[in-house]
């Protein structure tokens, strides 16, 4: 095969960005978190003010460096340094501790509308859910330590066929009352229908945050397009837009099925079944389209479960400095899999996994709480993509070329950078308020504690390394 043949278009480079940071389930958490339609003002706050900077900030980033594979740890490495990318690559790792004790509870969810085809779940008590949920990660956490050749087919299959049906969703629905005749709720364009009834919807800004990150995620394909320089930007770009159109498209779709002022208790754990069972009601095919995508969505969930505990691994420790990690976690089985991070990883998970047994009462509360969380951690990573592009601006006129510039002037670059991660750090804080205890503390404490267990690892390391030298002396 020559070497054009193995290129990929800057189109497909866009398609991939759109998935990796855009999902269904962002329309329903925006939906339920935020009183319906009136995200739609938050949601134009951050597309405005936050998303489509950071898109273009990764779009110059990966035409910077569009010869490192690393993402955003080879940015932080090339602008910053060695001692600063570790820590970037623990933190990029660390913070999916949340998302993994989340994941498996979303798979009870989705096969629990397979078998019943209702929301019962949300009746369950939390500790039956936490302990279905645990069973399933140490399956899941086995299933990593044996290679993911067939989970990654799968993976393709399943994310591909859950992007189809978010899609289809969006055009049946508006379609609906011209195709079958539906009687679907009428959006009235007030002001008050599209702007938060409070000024409390500030301390859910980190779910709007969390839903539009991730674009950084294909930085490592930028070498494998024609023009990298030029094409990447525009790839990134593209992906913007069509997170922005699926969006807006998906509220409204969501606002003329559900009503805004009446949006039920289980929204968040049944929200997006509940709306196909809906739409297939609407055509006429019973609860088909429902369980077509609760399959989907359900594979979907597991093979990104297996992934997110292989492929983070990997990114850590494939070109980590060693210097900075004791030797056993290096240690592989036959398979490659770092069986040792394999098994930090099950522990702090389930760990997580177990925790709200002892201080939620009940399903729909739990998956709530986790989605905050998780908006509370994960947006943490995206940090040191502002990081490294405030570095370039710094430095860019000592050692960096780009054939792309999302901002040529030095000073300038720094504000929107800093913004950015200004931004993205405060949305995380005020993320961590909480009316209940339980889950406040453990809002503060989760980020807290999974950061500063990066500090172990190279005290760890030095004590490996002095012991070394004792032993040789």
């Amino acid at each position: 095969m020559s070497k054009s043949n193995k290129k990929i278009t800057a189109f497909s480079l866009a398609l991939m960005g759109f998935t990796c940071v855009w999902g269904f389930g962002n329309i329903t958490n925006g939906f339920g978190y935020f009183g319906g339609t009136r995200v739609i003002l938050p949601w134009i706050l951050v597309f405005v003010l936050y998303f489509m900077p950071y898109i273009l900030m990764v779009g110059e980033l990966g035409a910077t460096f569009k010869d490192k594979i690393g993402g955003v740890s080879s940015w932080i490495y090339e602008t910053i340094g060695p001692k600063v990318a570790f820590f970037c690559g623990w933190i990029y790792w660390v913070v999916h501790m949340p998302y993994l004790s989340q994941k498996p509870s979303q798979v009870v969810t989705g096969i629990n509308w397979v078998i019943f085809q209702n929301g019962s779940v949300s009746d369950y008590p939390v500790v039956t859910v936490q302990l279905i949920s645990l069973a399933i990660l140490l399956v899941c956490l086995f299933i990593a330590t044996r290679g993911i050749k067939a989970i990654n087919k799968i993976s393709a299959l399943a994310g591909a066929s859950a992007f189809v049906m978010s899609i289809l969703y969006i055009i049946m629905v508006w379609t609906a009352p011209a195709i079958t005749g539906a009687n679907l709720n009428t959006i009235e364009f007030k002001i008050e229908n599209f702007i938060p009834q409070d000024w409390t919807f500030l301390f859910s800004m980190s779910i709007l945050i969390f839903g539009v990150g991730g674009g950084e995620k294909i930085a490592p394909y930028v070498n494998q397009i024609k023009n990298p320089g030029r094409k990447f930007p525009w790839a990134m770009t593209a992906s913007m837009v069509m997170v922005v159109i699926s969006a807006m498209l998906g509220t409204l779709a969501m606002g003329m099925m559900f009503d805004i002022n009446n949006i039920p208790s289980d929204f968040l754990t049944n929200g997006q079944y509940e709306a196909f069972q809906i739409l297939g009601n609407y055509y006429g095919l019973g609860n088909f389209l429902m369980i077509v995508y609760a399959i989907s969505n359900s594979l979907c969930f597991l093979s990104v479960l297996i992934i997110s505990i292989d492929a983070p691994l990997r990114i850590m420790l494939g070109n980590a400095d060693k210097k900075y990690f004791p030797s056993k976690l290096f240690k592989t089985n036959k398979y490659g899999s770092y069986t040792r991070g394999v098994l930090i990883v099950g522990v702090i998970a389930s760990i997580l996994i177990l925790l709200p047994c002892l201080g939620i009462g009940d399903v729909d509360a739990l998956v709530k709480w986790l989605i905050k969380l998780n908006s509370v951690c994960m947006p943490i990573r995206y940090l040191f993509v502002f990081a490294a592009y405030i570095a370039l601006k710094l430095a860019i006129k000592k050692k960096f070329n780009s054939d792309y510039h999302f901002i040529k002037n030095k000073k300038l670059g720094i504000f929107v950078g800093s913004w950015c991660f200004f931004v993205t750090l405060i949305c995380c804080i005020i993320g961590m308020i909480s009316d209940d205890p339980f889950m406040l503390v453990m809002n503060i404490a989760t980020p807290i504690v999974l950061v500063c267990l990066g500090f172990i690892m190279p005290a760890l390391a030095k004590r490996e390394r002095k012991k070394l030298a004792t032993k040789q002396n």
